[in-house]
């Protein structure tokens, strides 16, 4: 591979992978290698000062709050839409803190597969996945920006998005319902209370979006060595030295499948809280649409436009994971398929006894797991939606 060459797949890499690193580095979670003490120290300085920014903040406050409101629906689930997702993002960036060196092996590998000599068909299919994974986090950044300036920057102009009562917001009003220990309206507390949340909430966004859209790009890289491997069985005997054609294969969808197995057990606890809290959320939503439309609440048109992209935005989350597990599954039945409809059986006994390890491997399904529990597919999202419109059901027959 001349130089030229080398510095095209050396930009394919850098492209790639750059949003996501740029949004990982900055909450201080990206893992490297041979990273120094120095830079570690400073990584977890930035983690452990987001923690505690949310948690005094934001979290401690929101939930002093619902103990006062508690017997309140409405004011109840306008708690609820911001402390769920903020408990989600603290969650989301406490695992990826934790298992951020267990990820190093697959970053290093998406380094590989970018960096060696791949044909321009292998390049392409790794292009388009790698497109998929960026535009799905521009997309999540759009989204929370959006959400951003409907909750911080409108409340300046006195447009507020939160469902208010004397109890929540006896005076000036917050983008959060919190409770703090010392008079918020007092100046300059207000400003400085304001000024925080401000920042809290631009984290919480930035946590909640690119940790999904960090899966979505490990995700989408396997997916595309998936692809390039079925490629490779169906041109099997297309290649001059067979057995190492087929011995290069065995070892690509051995490392696959490590890989799959580090993405799940990385990923899988986050799945399961992502999994409870739409579930919650999603229910809460429901309820609050149905109590709108039957009662007609006096609701400005900005808050209903609020409340429905952020509903949407949590809808798109819960269906991404789930989007992510079923092609994962589909990529991986293709390549069982590949070796199952070569014609492995003309081949000499050692050569067709050599295919069948990739049938085998192969013919056991994987997954994205949530909790090592539920396979996040499409069908489980479809058995989830059902199970939250039941409980929908039960909140507005509750309020009659």
């Amino acid at each position: 591979m001349d130089v030229s060459q080398h510095t095209a797949y050396r930009a394919d890499y850098e492209w790639a992978i750059e949003l996501n690193r740029l949004s990982l580095t900055l909450l201080g979670v990206w893992p490297e290698n041979h990273e120094t003490k120095q830079k570690k120290l400073m990584s977890d300085i930035r983690v452990i000062i987001s923690f505690n920014l949310l948690t005094w903040i934001c979290l401690i406050p929101s939930l002093h709050s619902l103990l006062k409101i508690y017997d309140d629906i409405m004011s109840t689930i306008d708690n609820l839409q911001y402390t769920l997702p903020l408990l989600m993002a603290m969650i989301k960036l406490f695992i990826i803190w934790q298992k951020k060196y267990d990820i190093l092996p697959i970053l290093n590998m998406i380094k590989d597969d970018w960096l060696r000599p791949k044909t321009s068909e292998e390049r392409n299919i790794m292009i388009k996945q790698a497109r998929i994974a960026r535009l799905l986090t521009i997309f999540g950044c759009f989204m929370m920006l959006l959400s951003a300036i409907f909750a911080l920057v409108l409340p300046l102009f006195g447009i507020s998005m939160r469902y208010r009562t004397n109890r929540t917001d006896p005076d000036k009003s917050l983008p959060l319902q919190t409770h703090y220990i010392y008079d918020k309206d007092k100046s300059p507390f207000f400003e400085i209370t304001y000024v925080l949340q401000c920042i809290a909430v631009t984290l919480i966004g930035v946590m909640y979006s690119c940790t999904d859209s960090f899966l979505s790009l490990l995700v989408f890289h396997v997916c595309g060595q998936l692809v390039n491997l079925k490629e490779r069985l169906i041109d099997l005997d297309k290649f001059q030295d067979f057995r190492n054609a087929l011995s290069y294969n065995i070892r690509d969808h051995m490392r696959l499948i490590r890989s799959i197995n580090i993405i799940d057990n990385v990923f899988t606890i986050m799945l399961l809280g992502a999994l409870l809290y739409f579930g919650i959320l999603f229910a809460f939503y429901g309820f609050l649409f149905g109590t709108m439309f039957s009662q007609g609440r006096n609701l400005s048109v900005t808050r209903l436009t609020f409340i429905l992209i952020v509903s949407l935005n949590t809808f798109m989350h819960m269906f991404l994971y789930c989007v992510l597990g079923e092609i994962l599954f589909a990529q991986c039945e293709a390549v069982y398929h590949a070796a199952y409809e070569y014609k492995w059986y003309t081949l000499e006994p050692k050569k067709a006894r050599n295919i069948l390890m990739i049938m085998i491997r192969a013919n056991k399904p994987l997954y994205l797991t949530a909790g090592k529990l539920f396979p996040m597919t499409m069908a489980m999202f479809c058995n989830l939606l059902k199970t939250s419109g039941g409980y929908i059901s039960v909140l507005l027959a509750h309020r009659e």
